[in-house]
């Protein structure tokens, strides 16, 4: 076999469609484009546009809320936390706070800090400094000897 022999795998690529070369090929007269109007245009067409009628969604009504102050946790469960221990990443001899989690890729990123949720199963005693933890996941920890300190103030409502 030489260079100049390389060919692909009959089958393999379609030849582009040449659009526009008159009626009797397929894809003559518009050219797949339809009739006239601003749709047979060329980067006219507007997105949501109803021809002057009020588009869909500005009739429709707005819902909802996006909070500037929410918070975003990183979410990690006890199984998690287990597994890490189990495969080295973490040492349970010092406290597990963010960076470590970071460091032992537990965590991608940093985000507003981490949240201990209780599923799975924890079997070493471990030291938490952590954003947030769930009742459960607190209660688990603390069965085994361990301690969860949190690094945020819950709000305290006062009705």
């Amino acid at each position: 076999m030489k260079l100049n022999e390389l060919r692909d795998n009959p089958g393999s690529s379609k030849d582009r469609m040449r659009v526009g070369r008159g009626i009797g090929s397929g894809k003559g007269k518009q050219a797949g484009r339809g009739g006239k109007g601003q749709t047979a245009r060329s980067g006219v067409r507007i997105k949501g546009f109803e021809g002057g009628q009020m588009p869909l969604h500005r009739r429709l009504p707005k819902r909802g809320f996006n909070s500037p102050f929410k918070t975003d946790y990183n979410v990690v469960n006890l199984g998690r936390l287990q597994e890490a221990v189990d495969s080295g990443f973490l040492d349970i001899s010092k406290p597990v706070t963010l960076e470590v989690l970071l460091d032992a890729g537990v965590c991608a990123k940093a985000r507003d800090g981490v949240k201990i949720l209780g599923q799975g199963e924890l079997k070493t005693k471990l030291i938490l400094e952590v954003a947030a933890a769930s009742k459960s996941a607190v209660a688990a920890i603390e069965k085994l000897g361990g301690s969860v300190k949190l690094l945020v103030e819950v709000p305290v409502e006062t009705a």
